[in-house]
């Protein structure tokens, strides 16, 4: 199940991705945990509608966790390559 999770959190994170960059030059870093919240939200309904967890809290908190703990990976890797 926890593939599952990271599945559909990757699909949602490109499409939001793509989404923005289409729309929007360059976005805020002030608004990138609104965003992250917004890929958890998404993906947790995703979640909950197909089946993939049947506990609606628990979906959430899984998806939200996710989602902010692959952004935060991301942008610790950004920081560590922008010092060298």
């Amino acid at each position: 199940m926890e593939i599952t999770y990271m599945v559909i959190i990757a699909v949602i994170t490109l499409i939001a991705g793509a989404i923005t960059k289409t729309f929007i030059e360059e976005i805020p870093t002030k608004f990138i945990p609104i965003q992250n919240l917004a890929i958890g939200i998404i993906s947790a309904i995703i979640c909950i509608i197909f089946d993939v967890e049947t506990n609606v809290l628990q979906a959430f908190v899984l998806c939200i966790l996710a989602s902010f703990g692959a952004g935060g990976a991301y942008d610790f890797a950004k920081t560590k390559i922008s010092e060298k």
